[in-house]
C-alpha cells in the first residue's frame, strides 16, 4: 500500500541528513509501531509519508502514487495527528462542519462513539479543553474520517494513566484489514499491547521489520536470575529480579514480547538479531 523508495531528507542544505537511502513498504492492515531513538527520524518520516516535506532524493508512494504530489484523492485517504498541534476555539460541530467533507467516509455516528470512549461530550467546545482532552477529540475526529491510513506521532503524550489504557482499547476496537495505522512513539509500554507490527529505524535504516508473530515465534524474552538461561542468552540486560534476556525460541511456545527489551537488543546487536529471523523456521512433530 504504501512504498518508501531511497528515501533522502535533510531540513537544510548544510545540515546533516535525517533520513538517507531509507526504504520500506508497509502492506495495508494491522497497527505498526516506528520506534527509535530521539532523532532517529520517526517524526520526520511520518511527515513525508503524508507528503507534507519534500524530499531531496526518492519518493514514498500511496496506491501507486506519489504522496508529494498532494492529490486530493490521496489526502481524504490519510490523516495525521502530530505530536503537537492547535485547534481553534470553535465548538465540535463547528470543527466538523469544517473538515469533515474533505474527508467522504467521516462518520458522525463513529465521531460519537469514540467521544462516548473517552467520555467527552459531542457539544464540547474545543477552546475549553485541557491539552490531554484536546488530544483526545482530535484522535476522535481522526477515526472517525475512517482513511485507509492513520499516522500518529506520540500520540499518548499528554495522557494521563486512565487515559493512556483507554486509548489502547480505542485503537483496538476500529482496525480492520482495510485500515492500516502507524504509531510513532517512545513510550514502548504504552503500544505494546496493541500493535500487529514493529518497524525499529536507526542511522538511517530500518533495524527491525517484522510481525509480532513473527518476533514471537522466533524469540523468547523473560527476566531471571538463572545463571546457565543468561550464559546462553542471545542478548541480556540488567532488570528487577535478575537479567532481561531474550533467547532463540525452540518452538515450543510463543512468549509475550518485551517490547523494550527488543528495542534495546536492535539497537545495540540488530546483526544477532535478525540473523534469528534468516534460519529456517522450526518444526514440530
Amino acid at each position: 500500500m504504501l512504498k518508501i523508495n531511497n528515501l533522502t531528507f535533510s531540513y537544510s542544505r548544510k545540515s546533516h541528513p535525517v533520513l538517507e537511502n531509507f526504504s520500506l513498504d508497509l502492506p495495508s492492515g494491522g497497527i505498526y509501531g516506528l520506534l527509535g531513538r530521539n532523532g532517529a527520524g520517526k517524526s520526520t518520516l511520518l511527515y513525508l509519508m503524508c507528503g507534507l516535506l519534500t524530499p531531496q532524493h526518492g519518493c514514498v508512494t500511496y496506491k501507486g502514487v506519489n504522496t508529494r504530489l498532494r492529490h486530493p484523492s490521496t489526502l481524504a485517504d490519510i490523516f495525521i495527528v502530530p505530536e503537537e498541534f492547535t485547534l481553534p476555539a470553535i465548538p465540535m460541530d463547528r470543527y466538523v462542519a469544517l473538515n469533515a467533507p474533505f474527508y467522504p467516509r467521516f462518520s458522525r455516528e463513529d465521531l460519537k462513539r469514540h467521544l462516548a470512549t473517552f467520555d467527552l461530550d459531542p457539544s464540547l467546545n474545543l477552546g475549553a479543553l485541557s491539552m490531554g482532552q484536546k488530544k483526545k477529540a482530535f484522535m476522535c475526529f481522526a477515526l472517525a474520517c475512517n482513511t485507509s491510513l492513520l499516522l500518529m506521532d506520540e500520540p499518548t503524550n499528554g495522557l494521563d494513566i486512565p487515559g493512556k489504557s483507554t486509548f489502547r482499547r480505542f485503537i483496538g476496537s476500529v482496525i480492520n484489514d482495510d485500515r492500516t495505522i502507524v504509531i510513532s512513539s517512545h513510550q514502548v509500554r504504552d503500544i505494546d499491547r496493541i500493535l500487529d507490527h514493529v518497524i525499529i529505524m536507526d542511522n538511517h535504516s530500518v533495524l527491525l521489520n517484522r510481525s509480532i508473530a513473527e518476533i514471537s515465534s522466533r524469540l523468547s524474552f523473560c527476566t531471571t536470575d538463572d545463571r546457565s538461561l543468561i550464559d546462553h542468552a542471545l542478548y541480556t540486560a540488567p532488570a528487577l529480579g535478575g537479567s532481561a534476556i531474550v533467547l532463540p525460541n525452540d518452538g515450543t511456545d510463543d512468549t509475550d514480547v518485551n517490547l523494550e527489551t527488543l528495542f534495546d537488543f536492535a539497537l545495540s546487536r540488530p546483526d544477532i538479531l535478525n540473523a534469528q529471523f534468516s534460519k529456517p523456521a522450526n518444526t514440530t512433530l
